[in-house]
């Protein structure tokens, strides 16, 4: 039961980053875009999904509260203001997103609350991200980190860095769901975006050897974490080529890619702990009754039947978005 639970919670969480990364992605370029046609397009891309996409937090943040209510609290204790961010910054991209279809003369307020929300979520999942692999400091099972103990340069910059891998992903969903000037827009910021995502990755590498954290040591004892860089660099070559010879399908695969080869080099490098040195997965599990009541709802229905609803809606979704009367 804790190994199916802990399976669940990290497809979960992947799912979440690979969904609701492009929308957020989607979102931050909205900002830096100019002209109503285009922005109308853009959103008219995410339209039919961006609201299911956030369910795989929910889903994500229930496994956590029910499966592991020791990490859930231990974590929250932590992140207090970051995951209330994180939220606002969700809820205002909700609200931005249906009041500028309505409103005329007050469009640019939703319009900046639509980029902001974006851009805020995304910095604060990163942050917490850099955070865990930085350590947070915890005694007797309390956080004791102070208010602001999440807040460091590195998990920071790993903020930014995750903002340049959803805007990268979001740029790339564009060049597959757009056609015209708004596809040869993100296909432009392509390169940029990329050469932001590889210098984050080189800055925490050399931050991870000068200060000797303490992650770096697992990737040295177990050789075969360095098989998801190798298939992210198989990936980015194979992304590169696509730019070059103006493919529209591949390049969002081979985002997806590499966001999933990170996440694997990170989550086993996290294992056996839930938190990092802390408290291992065993140890924040909830009692076998709980875990076995919840497989026979959450785990052998509800989670089948959200995946069969992505299928399904995605499918349906398929292909390059046309303009409508309205945004859906």
């Amino acid at each position: 039961m804790v190994m199916f639970w802990v399976a669940l919670l990290a497809i979960s969480i992947l799912i979440y980053l690979l969904l609701d990364g492009f929308d957020l992605g989607v979102g931050m370029l909205f900002g830096l875009t100019s002209g109503e046609a285009k922005r109308d397009a853009m959103l008219g891309t995410i339209a039919p999904v961006w609201d299911g996409n956030e369910t795989w937090l929910i889903v994500t943040g229930v496994i956590m509260w029910g499966s592991f209510p020791v990490v859930y609290s231990m974590l929250m204790s932590a992140f207090y203001i970051p995951v209330l961010v994180m939220l606002l910054g969700l809820i205002l991209r909700g609200v931005a997103f249906e009041f500028r279809g309505k409103a005329q003369r007050s469009r640019w307020v939703w319009d900046v609350s639509f980029s902001a929300g974006s851009f805020a979520a995304s910095f604060m999942q990163g942050a917490m991200v850099g955070a865990l692999v930085e350590g947070l400091q915890f005694s007797n099972g309390d956080y004791t980190g102070g208010t602001f103990g999440w807040l460091t340069g590195f998990s920071a910059l790993c903020g930014i860095g995750l903002c340049f891998g959803y805007a990268l992903l979001g740029a790339c969903w564009l060049v597959r769901k757009c056609e015209g000037p708004v596809r040869d827009d993100a296909r432009r910021q392509i390169p940029m975006l990329a050469i932001g995502v590889l210098a984050f990755l080189v800055i925490v590498f050399l931050h991870a050897l000068v200060e000797h954290l303490p992650i770096l040591h697992r990737w040295v004892d177990r050789p075969y974490l360095f098989v998801f860089p190798l298939i992210g660099a198989g990936a980015a070559a194979v992304l590169a080529r696509s730019i070059l010879s103006h493919d529209d399908y591949w390049p969002f695969h081979m985002v997806a890619l590499i966001f999933v080869s990170a996440f694997g080099t990170l989550a086993l490098s996290f294992w056996p702990y839930m938190i990092p040195f802390v408290v291992t997965i065993e140890e924040a599990a909830a009692p076998h009754a709980s875990l076995a009541f919840m497989f026979w709802g959450a785990g052998l229905f509800v989670f089948p039947l959200m995946l069969l609803y992505v299928a399904v809606g995605y499918r349906i979704f398929r292909g390059k978005a046309v303009s409508a009367a309205d945004h859906y």
